[in-house]
């Protein structure tokens, strides 16, 4: 990245009225809605006055169902009776909108997507909107993909679709401090759509090679870097951002997520945790524009596994500080909530907010 594209990035995020955050990393399995869950409600606690926006861009719409109340409190049956509104109060209702139109933003109220989620879970703090996430985006991704890639001569198409959240945050601006996206585990071009639009990503991983070659593959996809042909370039992400003048969206903070909740890193996994570090410092070191850090060390926040507790939380679409350590049932199980685990999740978690 040139200075001009490091300068353009830091007019961009001054200029815009939110900070916008991206919890992603195109590998599954890493924790990655449920740590984004935990995170943004208490950033939102300890921020009363600062008025939060979280984005459902994924269509499994996990992040959704727990503000609405998790499994316990139906939260997948009051995400369909948002998803049955006209106009669909979604992502997915505000894309289906954008699908005729896709290169100039047709009329609309982006509030006519929005859910006050505190109206149906009454854990979740009440200085966060939310939009609701939808499955209807699979349904939507070749579509938008195959729009996003149409030759259509004076009208940059790609940039025109990445350029759809965007269109609506537009409309919001000023009226939200900071705004989080729950990103899809992929690069599907409504991932991009997200990625192109955040100032920060959080990346949460794990402490397994699996993890360690994702961080890789996230940094050759948002970054285009050590591709494994030339001929890729030109087809990169960064590539066509940087070109039209964009911003690239630069890393904020690695969450080694899922740590044992016994051994913490001194254990097997230390070994990873070190080699995940080590390729981070080396990225550091030769692409400093990418991160929001100057130090390797900065680049790190551990979060042990959430277990029990993070089962009950998410069972009852409930914040760790609405989470008590007693026996509960779940799900028509007992199950017990040691005070200890609990206060080792809060811990953790508030060592990762203090970092936003």
């Amino acid at each position: 990245m040139s200075s001009k594209d490091i300068e353009l990035q830091s007019t961009y995020v001054s200029k815009a009225m939110d900070l916008i955050y991206a919890f992603w990393n195109n590998k599954g399995g890493t924790g990655k809605t449920s740590l984004a869950f935990q995170a943004i409600t208490r950033y939102a606690e300890l921020n009363p006055k600062k008025r939060l926006l979280a984005v459902d861009l994924c269509p499994q719409a996990n992040l959704s169902e727990l503000m609405l109340g998790g499994l316990n409190y139906k939260g997948s049956e009051k995400l369909l009776e948002r998803q049955g509104m006209v106009p669909r109060c979604s992502v997915g209702g505000y894309f289906q909108l954008r699908l005729p139109s896709p290169y100039t933003p047709p009329a609309f109220k982006a509030h006519d997507f929005l859910t006050k989620p505190h109206t149906y879970n009454s854990a979740i703090p009440k200085n966060i909107d939310l939009v609701c996430g939808d499955p209807l985006l699979e349904l939507q991704a070749n579509a938008v993909n195959t729009l996003a890639n149409q030759n259509i001569p004076g009208t940059n198409t790609w940039i025109a679709v990445i350029d759809w959240l965007k269109d609506f945050l537009k409309q919001l601006e000023g009226e939200y401090d900071t705004v989080f996206l729950d990103c899809n585990p992929s690069f599907s071009m409504y991932t991009q759509i997200a990625l192109a639009s955040a100032h920060r990503i959080v990346l949460p991983v794990m402490a397994d090679d699996s993890s360690r070659r994702a961080i890789q593959n996230a940094f050759s996809l948002i970054y285009g870097l050590k591709l494994p042909s030339d001929i890729y370039a030109a087809y990169m992400f960064a590539t066509k951002l940087t070109a039209a003048d964009r911003p690239l969206p630069k890393v904020h903070l690695i969450a080694r997520n899922r740590l044992t909740q016994y051994m913490g890193e001194a254990s097997a996994y230390a070994a990873v945790l070190q080699a995940i570090s080590e390729d981070v410092a080396g990225l550091l070191k030769t692409n400093p524009e990418l991160f929001t850090f100057k130090k390797a060390k900065d680049a790190f926040v551990s979060i042990r596994d959430f277990q029990t507790t993070g089962v009950v939380a998410f069972a009852k679409g409930q914040p760790f500080s609405h989470v008590r350590a007693a026996k509960q049932t779940v799900n028509g199980h007992r199950v017990q909530v040691k005070q200890e685990y609990l206060d080792n999740c809060v811990e953790a978690l508030e060592s990762l907010v203090k970092r936003l």
